[in-house]
């Protein structure tokens, strides 16, 4: 891999409350909320943007320029991706690409999704699926059960195997997701909030064992986006908007090897591409993920997801992920703090902003505005995002001056952001006078807005 020509930073971050599908929220007020709580956190316009990345799975072509436009009709080139449940993660390791090589100082990266109820499902019945041969591959080594979620059944047969390998049990997943609903009330903007003892997950009805429903992820509605910029754009920010850029200090975006093929449960869910991608990511940032990464946001689909991603990432040696769990080293007081968020589990999946989400938790510890979840001398997050069919982006963020997340409190960070508030928080909304002064002062178009502002602005 080339060595990034310049550092890149993360300057603002804004996520809208992860919720059920229930088609009341249009994919537009979604992305427009998301939009203007990162230009307000950034203390940019819309005009100070030079390209934007729009990240969605479920809608059609051009819906990144229906959400754009919105901010205003600036002509800037808007990318939309598509990479399944990395397409976030995606997005971002493109605006870096672009700020590192040059073409751009600023981009926003915007996710949003609207979902079907239930499920994952195909749209598509008149081609190949993409995920057909992991599929077909899935039947010939393992088997499909009729009435079961393809995803729940693929990522449950890789914890089988791992549970043959190496001795893990049923009770290390369900720890896994108790761990994660237990994180998710201290997040505002999670789906669940409510905390499940070991015994109500491993009592809830079972999908594919050895996951029952309380360890798989939900289908959610939501949006997040960031802002990148480079180093030049960053200097020229004022000192106390400087103060709050995190770098990204290393970053991989990987697809498969010839392994996922190997008839093996686990490495068909991605394993030999999560390996690659953590060591070009951590060789970049000249740090070692066992030994230096204090918080961490990871994909965790299903709990199993969550146990062999640990092992790939290379946070406990081969085969030995368990043991972290058994020893309590996934939260508070352990070794790693993983998923504070409530992770995909309890927090919600919706799958273009899912990896932007997770950035924008890692940003906060690292600025020190996650007053309710962080740890102290937090200097260095991870962060795992993987996607079947697939792809997976692995990033790990430092802060702009390299120290440590200091200790704040939410009364500091309002005065410091201007909000008033501390948004890590408190999933609060903006005014009408806010989300003006952020968009395009030179070509704003109220045709492109529509009503979308007065919908936000009433769901406040």
């Amino acid at each position: 891999m080339s060595k990034q020509k310049s550092p890149v930073y993360v300057l603002g971050v804004g996520m809208t409350k992860f919720i059920k599908p229930r088609g009341k929220v249009d994919y537009t007020e979604l992305g427009f909320e998301a939009g203007i709580k990162a230009l307000l956190d950034a203390h940019i316009t819309y005009d100070d943007v030079d390209q934007a990345v729009a990240c969605y799975c479920y809608g059609d072509s051009t819906c990144g320029q229906r959400v754009l436009y919105q901010f205003g009709l600036t002509g800037i080139p808007v990318y939309n991706v598509n990479n399944n449940c990395s397409t976030g993660s995606t997005g971002l390791a493109m605006a870096r690409s672009l700020i590192a090589g040059g073409a751009a100082h600023c981009v926003m990266v915007v996710g949003f999704e609207k979902m079907s109820p239930g499920s994952l499902q195909s749209f598509w019945r008149d081609r190949a699926n993409p995920t057909g041969t992991t599929l077909k591959l899935m039947a010939e080594t393992r088997g499909v059960v009729a009435d079961a979620p393809g995803a729940a059944q693929m990522f449950g047969n890789a914890g089988r195997e791992y549970m043959e390998r190496h001795g893990a049990t049923a009770d290390d997943f369900a720890e896994i997701a108790r761990v994660n609903h237990a994180h998710s009330p201290n997040n505002p903007y999670s789906q669940f909030q409510q905390v499940y003892t070991l015994d109500e997950i491993r009592r809830s009805p079972t999908i594919h064992a050895p996951l029952t429903k309380l360890q798989c992820c939900p289908t959610s509605d939501g949006g997040a986006a960031a802002i990148l910029v480079s180093r030049e754009f960053l200097e020229k920010r004022p000192p106390h908007v400087r103060a709050q850029a995190v770098e990204i200090a290393g970053q991989c975006l990987a697809t498969d090897g010839a392994s996922v093929f190997s008839g093996s449960a686990i490495d068909l869910m991605g394993y030999e591409m999560t390996r690659r991608a953590v060591e070009a990511a951590t060789r970049e940032a000249g740090i070692s993920a066992r030994d230096d990464v204090q918080v961490v946001e990871l994909h965790d689909c299903f709990s199993a997801n969550e146990l062999v991603a640990l092992d790939a990432l290379g946070l406990s040696d081969r085969g030995k992920a368990h043991e972290l769990v058994r020893r309590g080293d996934l939260t508070y007081g352990g070794r790693y703090l993983v998923n504070p968020s409530g992770g995909l589990i309890s927090k919600g999946h919706p799958l273009g902003a899912t990896g932007i989400a997770q950035c924008a938790e890692l940003v906060w510890h690292l600025r020190g505005w996650a007053t309710n979840r962080g740890v102290e001398g937090t200097r260095h997050c991870l962060q795992h995002n993987l996607g079947l069919g697939g792809a997976v982006v692995v990033t790990v963020y430092r802060r702009a001056d390299g120290e440590a997340a200091p200790a704040m409190d939410s009364r500091a960070v309002g005065e410091a952001n201007g909000l008033g508030y501390n948004p890590a928080v408190e999933a609060r909304g903006f005014t009408r006078e806010q989300a003006e002064a952020v968009m395009s002062r030179r070509a704003r178009s109220d045709w492109a807005l529509q009503d979308t502002l007065n919908k936000v602005e009433a769901r406040f």
